[in-house]
């Protein structure tokens, strides 16, 4: 319904009092105003001259209408006063994604970025973008990106699959929404790790109606809980690569028992790759998606942890069985992803800078993480315990007695050290307790000691330490 010049009349009066139009402010022309609202040029003009007549308006001819300068408006009542509430630190969501500061988690090394080489391919392929190229992307990714990923992972993760199979998306949560979307309704039962990634359980409560947890131990995911209480579920998501957060690396029994359930159930299991490029002791592990015979695995990587986390790029590896569904699904849902972004990092991992800088990584973040291990053993001496796993980009110190580390890491956030606090990420009561620290951008021993030495004697007061 377009408005009348009385709820015009209203509208811009109430702005003006309220304060949100000061004295001087210019308002739109009745020309542009009407063309705006989708009304005739009279209603305007008849708003307009009521506040005018009434003095909250002038009309200085060229210049434009505006409020009038020697407005004056009654003081405004002082709303009363509240109690001034504690302030809260900041909500997980917002420490671990937006927080700026230290020993963030996820993120990985600015300092050793090849940002030359980036840049040069930035050119490189806005230079050569062609027509074809500036219409609606494709929906499953940019071609040769696509091939450039099926390469990678079939050199790197042991997969065996091709261009076709590759789903290039916008990162994690697109990849969550679209496996929903595609494989399982609201009465389907969806499985996520406990404790398992923060962010993807946190949006399996608001997309998956019946969602449940299984507990994971020092050998991955619990199989024999989930066949003993949840052997009837639709989807399964796991880290068995580098367990999110614990870092513990899935069990070849178990992956064997996994696959087997999925495949005499018709499940689906959804490996979630996370940080299993970065094994710093021995060799990369094959995915889980390697041993899956029967196609029932969904391979989901992301170039977060990899590339950087603005890129916004993941992508699936989808079964043979399952292409038809999601590219259906795709059609209603999906609109594709930038070409532009997508071109510069297909030449990333096309021309090799992609292998080279995985490379040079390993090697910077197991010292790094060696750095971190030694200022906190050095400063906190008996207040923590690490279980030193493979590889990863953080490590989890648990605390060996107390049980406050929701408490803890806020004042370690206090003192900008965007830590996260372990039993947070439980969803059963079964919980451990301590502080999961990001290193990837700690340069040195002497920096890691620095920044572990602002909370030293909160943490000490808090936790007992010595």
């Amino acid at each position: 319904m377009k408005p009348g010049y009385k709820s015009i009349y209203e509208q811009y009066r109430h702005s003006i009092v309220s304060g949100l139009l000061k004295p001087g402010d210019k308002v739109p022309s009745v020309r542009v105003l009407a063309n705006e609202l989708g009304v005739a040029r009279k209603t305007v003009e008849t708003a307009w001259a009521i506040l005018v007549g009434e003095g909250y308006l002038i009309s200085q001819g060229a210049r434009g209408t505006r409020v009038n300068p020697d407005l004056i408006l009654p003081a405004q009542k002082p709303t009363p006063k509240q109690p001034v509430a504690e302030e809260k630190p900041p909500a997980m969501m917002e420490v671990l994604r937006d927080q700026q500061g230290f020993l963030r988690l996820g993120i990985p090394s600015l300092d050793a970025f090849p940002y030359k080489k980036w840049l040069l391919l930035c050119g490189k392929a806005v230079r050569s973008m062609q027509p074809l190229e500036m219409t609606n992307p494709p929906l499953m990714g940019y071609t040769p990106l696509r091939e450039a990923i099926a390469h990678y992972v079939n050199v790197s993760r042991g997969l065996s699959c091709s261009a076709e199979h590759v789903f290039i998306t916008s990162g994690y949560s697109n990849n969550l929404r679209l496996i929903l979307n595609t494989l399982a309704t609201d009465r389907d039962k969806v499985l996520f790790e406990d404790p398992g990634y923060f962010f993807g359980q946190q949006a399996l409560k608001r997309a998956a109606a019946n969602l449940h947890f299984v507990p994971v131990d020092d050998q991955g995911v619990n199989v024999d809980y989930l066949l003993r209480y949840h052997h009837d579920a639709r989807v399964l998501f796991v880290t068995p690569s580098h367990q999110s957060p614990l870092a513990v690396t899935l069990s070849l029994p178990r992956k064997h028992q996994l696959l087997k359930w999925a495949s005499q159930n018709e499940s689906w299991i959804i490996e979630d790759d996370y940080d299993g490029e970065f094994h710093y002791t021995r060799k990369v592990l094959p995915a889980m998606k390697s041993l899956d015979s029967d196609d029932r695995v969904i391979y989901m990587g992301t170039f977060s942890k990899t590339v950087m986390p603005a890129l916004r790029i993941g992508y699936l590896v989808l079964p043979h069985a399952a292409l038809a569904r999601f590219r259906e699904t795709a059609a209603l849902t999906e609109s594709g992803q930038p070409v532009l972004i997508q071109k510069i990092l297909a030449a990333f991992l096309g021309e090799g800078h992609f292998y080279q800088h995985l490379k040079k990584m390993r090697t910077l973040y197991s010292q790094r993480r060696n750095h971190m291990l030694a200022a906190l053993e050095n400063i906190y001496p008996h207040l923590f315990n690490v279980e030193v796993t493979d590889g990863g980009m953080h490590i989890i110190a648990f605390l060996r007695t107390s049980t406050q580390d929701v408490a803890l890491a806020e004042i370690w956030q206090r003192h900008e050290l965007q830590v996260s606090p372990l039993s947070r990420w439980y969803n059963q009561t079964c919980k451990r307790y301590g502080l999961i620290i990001g290193y990837t951008n700690v340069r040195s021993y002497a920096e890691a000691e620095a920044l572990l030495q602002r909370p030293a004697a909160e943490t000490r007061a808090l936790a007992g330490g010595q």
